[in-house]
């Protein structure tokens, strides 16, 4: 699957579309055309493409809806499963918040989990902590646990939480052990990344967030050798039953990342679209633009590349250097 370039291409693409709509304060408009700007660009990607994690079932979604084929479909081009997030953190990009981005993640078919649309209550840490956490246990065990791996104290971590009133006791609990916490708005998906990342700050992400970005974050932790655990946790009317519908009855089920993203070949694209401690946000010139973007292989060769790249119209004729 030598497709990461073209897949760059589609997180650029709606990372750019959805910048133009910051600050209007319409998440659903900017939600939408980011997935109009990724469905383009992914057309013309040469492979038989179905996407796994998008938008959500075909009649809530008219684009990038689960199952939907993608891509030019051409004989002899690979079988690909395709996870998106086309706007992740529709309200951070609406208010012009930080940490929104636009993310593409791709295996060969069968690669990344068919997850329903309901809360996966989750804990990602980053490769030095790998094996020394347990969602069944405490998190004050866990705490413990991370902080020995990484040879510091427990105050001295630092763990990503949404701001929910689903966490209060989970907060509460962190806060106990003396460990620190940032208190997020929207979008756990950066964060998780930064984890798996050093040098962010970031220790570990705890607490309830959506199934599907657990898939995407999963499929980050094969490139980055990070870990995810979860356990699926209907939350809503119809969760259960939805649940049963798609072949997950066991609710005390364990999630590990290799259930996740079980693909040994996972390719990760992510582009910032506001600014963020992870990835810088699109900026624009009376030219073209310019993205700041993420971009991870686990396998053939195994790669983490941040990309800075300026995209110039197509009546550009100048010097490029001051930009």
């Amino acid at each position: 699957m030598s497709l990461e370039g073209s897949f760059l291409r589609v997180a650029q693409d709606a990372a750019i579309a959805s910048a133009r709509t910051i600050g209007y304060g319409q998440k659903m408009h900017s939600d939408h055309v980011a997935t109009e700007a990724m469905r383009a660009t992914m057309d013309d990607v040469p492979m038989r493409g179905r996407i796994v994690i998008g938008e959500g079932e075909r009649d809530e979604a008219p684009m990038l809806y689960i199952g939907e084929e993608v891509g030019s479909g051409a004989p002899g081009t690979p079988e690909i499963d395709i996870a998106v997030d086309p706007l992740e953190g529709t309200n951070l990009c609406a208010k012009g918040a930080p940490n929104s981005i636009a993310v593409i993640a791709a295996s060969p078919r069968g690669g990344l989990l068919h997850a329903p649309d309901v809360y996966l209550n989750k804990i990602v840490v980053g490769p030095r902590a790998r094996g020394s956490i347990d969602i069944r246990a405490t998190p004050e065990e866990n705490l413990r646990g991370i902080a020995k791996a990484l040879k510091r104290s427990v105050k001295d971590l630092m763990v990503v939480i949404l701001d929910r009133e689903r966490h209060v006791s989970l907060i509460e609990s962190v806060r106990s052990c003396g460990a620190r916490i940032r208190l997020i708005g929207d979008g756990d998906l950066a964060p998780g990344v930064a984890a798996a990342l050093g040098g962010t700050g970031v220790h570990a992400v705890m607490g309830a967030g959506g199934a599907p970005e657990g898939v995407l974050t999963a499929a980050a932790m094969r490139c980055l050798g990070g870990e995810i655990q979860g356990r699926l946790m209907p939350a809503r009317d119809g969760d259960e039953e939805r649940l049963r519908d798609a072949g997950y009855p066991d609710l005390d089920r364990i999630f590990h990342t290799e259930d996740l993203a079980p693909a040994d070949e996972v390719v990760f694209c992510a582009t910032g679209v506001t600014e963020g401690s992870l990835l810088r946000g699109v900026r624009f010139f009376g030219h073209g633009s310019r993205t700041h973007s993420l971009v991870m292989r686990s396998k053939g060769p195994r790669h983490i590349r941040f990309v800075d790249d300026i995209h110039l119209n197509d009546d550009f004729e100048g010097n490029v250097s001051r930009y």
